[in-house]
């Protein structure tokens, strides 16, 4: 039987007013103490249930319902975030996952209010949306890149803030979730990606810009969390240089949301037996059309002769 936590993930790993990512062990399990065996167990056993319920809200959507779930994914490069939509959002039926990537604006979407590519993105109903990095990149690389003036920050905390309160209030249960690796572990990382040839292309010269203001990402991360962690859509960080953990906690996350949603299959708007009986006509009218079976002879063919004559006896 799969391992369980020691306590709900949501609780372990939500933020509240005392947190502080300066101590904050991002190579630790909260709440796991099985090792990394047990955990890989439970999360294809949590992942068959993650399947069933993604299933069922799917289903929902189809039948008319309004509700979603939006997974909000955050963290420097090297951090897992395609590693979590691989590995967990990997587990269930693709066309019930709605993803969404947001990196440097389009010349169109330039032309619109930093929030209007990000809403047009919102998962449909029954769909579980995945955002690999997302709005919040307004608080964080814009802000320390400086890349628009200083007096728009505190409007941006405002605008992300109602934005997830509109969110929620729309139908779509928020799921946000800080990734966090430790200076040491990006650095092997990085580095793995420069001695494997295969992973070249996930390289990018650009990271070690990132990597050199490593204290000023940081502290943009604490902030992040202190004003836009609400009630609608608190945010949750996990750590990271564990990546089975990562990926078995916000796994048990996502379980434990969608379960809180009370999913159940939606009824048919049909007559169920009715259906059943025409069915089975299908079935007679098929077997009546069909031609009779070919008798099959009741003749057994002759038997061969011997192609070896008898000798008769020499005449004396």
């Amino acid at each position: 039987m799969a391992r369980d936590f020691s306590a709900p993930v949501a609780d372990l790993l939500r933020v509240d007013d005392d947190f502080d990512l300066t101590s904050f062990d991002r190579r630790g399990t909260p709440g796991w103490e099985h090792g990394k065996k047990a955990a890989e167990k439970a999360l294809a056993a949590r992942g068959e249930r993650l399947s069933e319920l993604q299933e069922r809200l799917f289903a929902e959507g189809r039948a008319g319902g309004t509700r979603s779930v939006l997974l909000v994914l955050q963290g420097l490069d090297t951090a897992g975030k395609g590693g979590i939509v691989r590995h967990v959002i990997g587990m269930v039926d693709p066309q019930g996952v709605d993803l969404a990537s947001f990196g440097v604006p389009t010349a169109q979407e330039q032309k619109h209010h930093h929030l209007w590519r990000v809403r047009r993105a919102l998962p449909r109903p029954g769909q579980i949306g995945v955002f690999d990095r997302s709005h919040y990149e307004q608080v964080l690389v814009v802000k320390v890149e400086e890349l628009e003036p200083p007096e728009l920050q505190e409007k941006r905390y405002a605008e992300l803030i109602r934005f997830d309160r509109l969110t929620a209030a729309a139908d779509t249960l928020v799921i946000k979730v800080a990734l966090m690796v430790s200076h040491e572990e990006q650095g092997e990382r990085l580095l793995e990606r420069l001695d494997r040839p295969d992973k070249h292309w996930k390289y990018n010269p650009a990271d070690l810009h990132t990597r050199q203001k490593w204290d000023q990402y940081q502290a943009a991360y604490q902030e992040m969390f202190e004003r836009t962690s609400i009630d609608e859509a608190p945010w949750h960080v996990v750590p990271a240089d564990r990546k089975w953990y990562a990926r078995l906690a916000v796994t048990q996350l996502l379980v434990d949301a969608l379960e809180s949603m009370d999913l159940t299959w939606p009824e048919a708007d049909f007559d169920v037996d009715a259906q059943r009986t025409l069915l089975a006509e299908t079935a007679r009218s098929r077997a009546k059309d069909e031609p009779p079976a070919a008798k099959k002879s009741a003749k057994k063919p002759a038997a061969k002769k011997s192609a070896k004559k008898s000798k008769k006896p020499a005449k004396k």
